[in-house]
This record gives structure tokens, C-alpha cells and sequence, in this order.
């Protein structure tokens, strides 16, 4: 396959799976602030997500002052930030568009329909009648996108290349999702308890909020069927192979597809990858907390980033320097 090619497919479902990701993020926060807090605490919330997404520069040289409105406006429509939701949905398109020929019908009218009702989504004020009923139709889209691409793609580089790009572009935004609220939790989740008694609905509602924004909160039922603990909540979203939106699960992805696709340059990449998956695969929460949550999650994003900017040099065009 060309590189070219390649890269289109690659980003088209980096691209769709980050707006999916935004979604999610703004959906837990848009929650999260309705608890009882003080509006310090809740700017705090909004600085961390914009933090972690390494958007906060971009945000203070546009807003200044930051509101919730700014922020939402910022992260889903704003065509100056990169990783807004609408920017993301344009990008995952125009890729699409430029490998049309390499898509079946159905996955392309998917993309290009998202986009098109996307904005008739924002002239008709949803963002700002119910935020979360918008957030829940760019999950829904990005979801139908990956159903239509496993139902009707051949089974071929271009298919593994797009799921390359989906799982990459997971892995990130879960490490992200995690760091930003454990970093930023009252509980942090080394003790591996529940919450002081002073305040337990509180706690349960912020953790079950972060559950919920990765579709996990039913999947932490059925696997602990017990109250909800931070330590838990980082097992089960870093460490459970059956999780799909855990970084062992992307990674089991990542190693997989790689191996369909790997050509006479990849071999360094494929260990790296595979050194990455292990180290996942046989880690313990209890020695991960340990040694420190937050140093584990950056050290783990740094890789992630390593290993996109191998796989670009082994099989895409390489990134601009």
C-alpha cells in the first residue's frame, strides 16, 4: 500500500476517534461541575482537561478568562484549535475523501453525513440546550463509524491501518481521561479505600461520572459488584484486557494490527510496541500506585507519542519536524 494512502486511512480514524474522546472528556466535566463545589474548584476542573490536552497556551492567547461557555465553545467548535471536535470531524473527512476510492460506500456517506449533520446539530443551538444530548450523538457517530468500517471492509492493509490509527488514538485519550482526574481527585486512588464518610455521594457521582465517560460504569459492576474505589477504577481502565477502552486492551489492538501490516522497517517499532503491551500485561494497580500514578501515565503518554512517531516513519508520510 503507499504511504500516502496509508496515512489517510490512519488519521481518518485517529481523527474520528479523538472527537469521540472530546466528547467524552467534556461530558464528564459538563457532570461533574453540577456537583456542589466551589466555583474555584470547578475552573480548576476545566484548567485540568484543557491542561492534559495541551490546549490550555492556545485557549489563554484566544479567551483570557475562562468560563465553561468559552471552554465548550473552544473544544467543540472553534476552528483555530486543532483538536475541537468540529476541526476533528473535518480532518476525519478530508482524509476520507482522499482515499475515497480505498473505502467502501457505506463507510465514506457515514463520515461525510456525520459531518454534514454535525453542523446542522450546531446552528440549532444544541450545544447550548443540552450539552450532553450533543456529546452523546458525536459518541453515537463515532460508534456507527467503526461498526460500518468492521462490517463492510475487506479484511486488508487499509482495514488494519485504520485500526492501528483507532486504538493509538484510544490509548492516548484514556491515559489522558485518567491522569487529568485522578490527578485532580479529592481521593486519589493510592489508598485504594472509599472515600471519608463526610461526603460519600459526592465520591461516588465524581467516580461514576468518570466511569460513564468511558462507557464503563455497567462493566465496573459486573467485574467488582462492590462499591466504587479509585484504585479500582485505574485496574480496571489501564490493566483489564477485557475492558475495551483500557490501555492493555488498545495495546493488545495495537500489537495485532502492527503485525498485519509490518514490512522490513518495522521491526524496531513492533518491539517497542510489544515492550510497551508487556509491561502493561503483567503489571499489578498495587505497584503502579506505588510508585506513582500520574509519573506511570506520563511516562506511558510519552511512549504512546514515541510510537506514533514510529509507526509515521515505518509506514506513513513522516511527521513535519
Amino acid at each position: 500500500m503507499l504511504s500516502r494512502t496509508a496515512d489517510h486511512l490512519f488519521w481518518m480514524a485517529r481523527y474520528t476517534e479523538r472527537a469521540e474522546n472530546t466528547a467524552r472528556m467534556l461530558d464528564v466535566n459538563v457532570e461533574t461541575a453540577l456537583l456542589p463545589q466551589s466555583a474555584e474548584a470547578a475552573e480548576q476542573g476545566w484548567r485540568a482537561m484543557l491542561g492534559i490536552s495541551e490546549l490550555q497556551n492556545l485557549f489563554d492567547d484566544k479567551y483570557g478568562l475562562l468560563t465553561r461557555r468559552d471552554v465548550l465553545d473552544f473544544m467543540v467548535r472553534d476552528p483555530g484549535n486543532p483538536s475541537s471536535i468540529a476541526s476533528c470531524l473535518n480532518q476525519s473527512r478530508e482524509n476520507a475523501r482522499a482515499v475515497r476510492g480505498t473505502l467502501t460506500t457505506e463507510v465514506w456517506e457515514t463520515l461525510n453525513t456525520t459531518w454534514l449533520d454535525m453542523e446542522g446539530q450546531l446552528k440549532g443551538r444544541v450545544l447550548e440546550k443540552n450539552p450532553g444530548q450533543f456529546f452523546e450523538w458525536v459518541k453515537y457517530r463515532s460508534h456507527l463509524s467503526r461498526g460500518v468500517t468492521i462490517g463492510t471492509m475487506l479484511k486488508d492493509e487499509a482495514f488494519y491501518f485504520i485500526r492501528l490509527g483507532t486504538f493509538l488514538e484510544r490509548a492516548d485519550n484514556t491515559a489522558r481521561i485518567l491522569d487529568v482526574k485522578f490527578h485532580g481527585a479529592k481521593h486519589g486512588p493510592q489508598s485504594g479505600e472509599p472515600a471519608g464518610q463526610e461526603e460519600p455521594q459526592l465520591d461516588f457521582y465524581y467516580w461514576a461520572a468518570i466511569l460513564r465517560s468511558v462507557s464503563a460504569f455497567e462493566i465496573y459492576r459486573k467485574v467488582y459488584r462492590d462499591v466504587i474505589t479509585p484504585s479500582r477504577v485505574a485496574e480496571l481502565l489501564m490493566l483489564r484486557a477485557d475492558m475495551p477502552r483500557s490501555l492493555l486492551a488498545c495495546m493488545d489492538e495495537v500489537v495485532a494490527n502492527l503485525g498485519h501490516v509490518d514490512n522490513e522497517a518495522s521491526a524496531d517499532t513492533e518491539r517497542f510496541a510489544g515492550k510497551l503491551h508487556a509491561e502493561l500485561k503483567f503489571s499489578r494497580i498495587e505497584d503502579i500506585l506505588a510508585e506513582g500514578l500520574h509519573d506511570y501515565l506520563t511516562q506511558f503518554l510519552e511512549n504512546i507519542f514515541e510510537l506514533g512517531n514510529r509507526v509515521s516513519r515505518d509506514f506513513l508520510v513522516p511527521l513535519a519536524a
